[in-house]
């Protein structure tokens, strides 16, 4: 219902390809798609409202026909950490807990020939749908978004250049197992990108919620995820950036007006979750196959 309650989209150009310099423009820091002056302000009020009818928005920024969608996650910034470290000039990726494809821009941006996202909440899909209908089709079809987990696809004879997987391998019961499917869906010489929550000392196993979330069920430290990837097949592994998590880069907006991060440390000790637990660390680490 509130994809077609979206105001008709005027018409892209499409010449069948971007120059990189087109593809950078739009998709910068905040994902553009449409100019202001396309719609009129009522078709701008209903956009608004269309787009805020698939709450919650997760991943962002977007900017659609002047509509700025300010989303839980500043993900620029966990993009901004990683993009120094790889090349992903014509490489075909696979994004695993891809959300509502907003990485995928970024990395068509950064030279990527082609992305495919999956994910397995339909919500995100039909994030990611929206978004697209203000996009020709140059770009639609090399961002793609499913609503499939990673064990619902079987690795196909011609396997992916690059896979990454961000903010997922803490939420897998056999987080071993992820890695080596990861594994199983590159190629020779394939790029992995791996980040995860993290920990120092032992690895946390939270009894009920760590950080206000249910379905976590190992926080790893760093040799553990290198023995991990190891483990799988992927040589090299290097550890290339770890950060501390904050409320200014994840929090409430009226894209996600439900609980966020700060509702979730301790208020007398931000450096301690309400569980008791060390507050959220990220670490993000790259390999080849």
């Amino acid at each position: 219902r509130a994809l077609a309650a979206l105001p008709n989209p005027p018409v892209q150009p499409d010449s069948g390809e971007f120059d990189s310099q087109a593809w950078r423009t739009a998709f910068g820091p905040t994902v553009m798609a449409g100019a202001p002056s396309a719609l009129s302000q009522p078709e701008r009020q209903a956009l608004r409202k269309a787009l805020l009818g698939l709450l919650p928005w997760r991943k962002g920024p977007f900017d659609l026909h002047g509509v700025y969608v300010d989303a839980e996650w500043r993900s620029d910034r966990k993009w901004a950490r990683l993009a120094q470290h790889i090349d992903l000039a014509g490489r075909r990726v696979l994004d695993v807990g891809c959300g509502n494809g907003y990485y995928g821009w970024r990395m068509l941006a950064a030279g990527a020939a082609g992305v495919t996202g999956i994910d397995p909440n339909p919500l995100f899909a039909l994030q990611h749908a929206a978004v697209c209908l203000f996009l020709p089709e140059a770009a639609r079809s090399r961002n793609v978004v499913l609503p499939l987990r990673l064990e619902n696809i079987a690795p196909a004879e011609e396997r992916f250049d690059a896979v990454f997987s961000m903010g997922v391998i803490y939420h897998r019961r056999d987080p071993a197992g992820h890695v080596q499917a990861l594994a199983a869906h590159a190629r020779d010489d394939a790029l992995l990108v791996l980040e995860s929550l993290i920990v120092q000392g032992d690895p946390l196993q939270p009894r009920h919620r760590y950080a206000g979330m249910s379905n976590v069920y190992l926080v790893p430290n760093v040799p553990l995820l290198l023995d991990w990837i190891r483990a799988s097949g992927f040589s090299r592994p290097e550890l290339v950036n770890v950060s501390t998590t904050t409320p200014d880069e994840q929090r409430a907006t009226d894209w996600m007006p439900f609980h966020s991060l700060a509702d979730t440390l301790d208020p007398t000790d931000p450096t301690r979750t309400v569980e008791g637990y060390p507050a959220p660390r990220r670490a993000v680490i790259i390999a080849r196959k």
